[in-house]
């Protein structure tokens, strides 16, 4: 009886979340995010505008955290990772300034939304994740929602992806101490890598390739989850 009980109180919990949130109107939280929260705050690029006005965030969030989609702060998606604030993906996607013809490297996968806001803005997107579980997941989403230009991969993003170096852009979407070696032998020549950088203090960084030579500026100060592997220990 009381098995029922518990059985029918939860199904009745579930059926209220469900309705609460099928009223909730996403495509103008959406709108409303990206005027509010992204372009008033200085994101001019009008692709990266475009594709965080197109990619539905909603759909990369855990049900329990949905309703708080367009809310300007990053999310738990499990195993201790997050997905970033919606200004910061703008901030990073900006600072890649692609053009629409590209190869891009993301190390740290995640949800997938990084990856997808990318794929609108570049011809391809490599993405790179050292959690199984999360690769796989992100794989299948980015698959069900109809994105073709975009190969996931289960590895330490610390090595890069060689196989399909070099890349005009690099995106990093978790710290190391210090830049990775092999991510900038992988960045082609007039290519921009975005990556925040340090361990407890941590600042987004922007560096270029030009005649060989790294020159590197410095962004804003962030708070990204650290990166891991292999290689990121070693170094």
């Amino acid at each position: 009886m009381k098995k029922k009980l518990v059985f029918f109180l939860f199904l009745a919990v579930f059926l209220t979340f469900l309705s609460v949130e099928a009223k909730i109107d996403f495509e103008n939280q959406r709108q409303a995010m990206v005027k509010s929260q992204v372009e008033a705050r200085g994101i001019s690029d009008s692709r990266v505008l475009g594709a965080m006005r197109q990619v539905e965030r909603d759909k990369f969030v855990p049900a329990v955290f949905r309703h708080l989609s367009y809310t300007d702060r990053p999310l738990s998606i499990g195993k201790g990772q997050t997905i970033s604030q919606p200004f910061i993906v703008a901030l990073m996607s900006e600072c890649l300034a692609l053009k629409g013809g590209e190869r891009v490297l993301e190390i740290g996968t995640g949800s997938g939304y990084q990856a997808a806001i990318l794929a609108k803005i570049a011809k391809e997107v490599y993405t790179i994740e050292i959690i199984p579980s999360l690769a796989q997941g992100a794989k299948k989403r980015l698959e069900e929602m109809g994105y073709k230009n975009i190969k996931v991969k289960i590895g330490d993003g610390f090595l890069g992806w060689p196989e399909f170096a070099p890349f005009d852009g690099i995106m990093v979407t978790c710290a190391p101490p210090e830049v990775p070696p092999p991510l900038i032998e992988q960045l082609k020549e007039g290519g921009r890598m975005v990556i925040p950088v340090g361990e407890f203090f941590q600042e987004l960084k922007v560096l270029e390739k030009k005649k060989g030579k790294i020159i590197i500026r410095d962004v804003i100060p962030v708070r990204f989850v650290p990166m891991t592997g292999e290689g990121a220990e070693k170094e």
